[in-house]
């Protein structure tokens, strides 16, 4: 099995594939000879479902088949989802095979589509080499990375909760401190100044302004924290909660769409708004019997789990290539 990169659009910088080019039907017919099967993760949300129906026309046209990963049933990309889930019904009827991440998403697209999907779970995001553990704290590390703050994150709500969360436990003598983070080229302006403002004076909270952290530098970051805070108000899946799941950091999320399914172990939920329970997913995360950042019970944990997602790897290559056999032998028989 051959996979080919993702086709950069005309003018784009280095490194951008969105709007992904394998969508438009006049690429679609530019590179018949190329391929043999689509496969769709992500993207859709740059083009119409009037749009799509083109692509899924033009796939047919040119009897090649095409896979559908569905890792967003609410798309973080977006503030309302009508166009988003007009998109969902139209490759979701269309696709010659549906992959889910997780059983309770399956159960959601099985719903919505009434066809089968197979379910492959998520793959590790780090490479084989060894991984980071962090470094060692005195007091138990909180991290929130709030991005570029696009319509999904909470960024106020959330950092309101931790801020209080966190006065909370050091006023009943818990060792821990808070870091924010977001990128220096946010979304929202007023936001990230609401942030500022919340954390300032903030006892045992700090702010991080900074560039996008590069695959490296993200999972060092990760990896010094004791529990990592997910701030989404809407969302399906987390790429994230599988990074943190590789680094063995406990997830702290609020209970959207499936991610406390994706590492049911690691992941602790709170309500935005209520800091009590972000304080008690706080407590649970970190207790004692965790490892911590820079311990020698947090490398061992890595590496076991790094051991785990290779093998894990292998499996969920194997099963995409079964259903790319699948959908092929089902289009060549039609």
């Amino acid at each position: 099995m051959t996979l080919l990169a993702d086709p950069p659009p005309p003018g784009a910088p280095a490194g951008q594939w969105w709007p992904p080019q394998v969508l438009l039907p006049a690429w679609l017919e530019a590179h018949a000879a190329d391929f043999d099967l689509v496969h769709v993760h992500f993207g859709i949300e740059s083009y119409s479902a009037t749009e799509l129906r083109e692509t899924v026309t033009a796939l047919r046209r040119l009897g090649k088949p095409f896979v559908y990963t569905v890792h967003d049933l609410d798309n973080p990309q977006l503030t309302t989802q009508d166009e988003h889930r007009a998109s969902l019904e139209v490759l979701t009827a269309a696709a010659d095979a549906l992959i889910t991440l997780t059983d309770t998403t399956d159960g959601e697209v099985r719903a919505i589509a009434r066809r089968p999907t197979t379910v492959i779970a998520h793959p590790t995001l780090l490479p084989d080499a060894p991984r980071p553990v962090g470094r060692v704290h005195d007091v138990a590390r909180v991290g929130v990375h709030l991005r570029d703050l696009r319509p999904n994150i909470d960024g106020v709500g959330t950092c309101a909760t931790l801020v209080r969360a966190v006065a909370d436990l050091r006023a009943q003598g818990t060792r821990v401190e808070a870091v924010v983070r977001l990128n220096e080229r946010v979304r929202d302006d007023e936001a990230a100044a609401s942030i500022d403002l919340l954390a300032r004076g903030a006892d045992g909270v700090s702010v991080e302004h900074g560039p996008r952290l590069d695959d490296a530098a993200l999972a060092a970051w990760l990896a010094d924290l004791d529990a990592c805070v997910l701030p989404y108000r809407h969302g399906t899946q987390s790429g994230w909660a599988e990074l943190c799941y590789d680094l063995a950091v406990p997830v702290i999320g609020t209970r959207v769409g499936h991610i406390a399914a994706q590492h049911p172990g690691d992941f602790h939920s709170f309500d935005v708004g209520d800091p009590l329970s972000l304080a008690r997913a706080i407590v649970d995360a970190a207790s004692p019997g965790w490892s911590r950042p820079g311990s020698p019970s947090r490398a061992a944990e890595v590496d076991r789990r790094r051991g785990q997602r290779l093998a894990e790897r292998g499996r969920v290559r194997a099963a995409h290539v079964e259903v790319y056999r699948s959908a092929l032998t089902r289009v060549v028989a039609a």
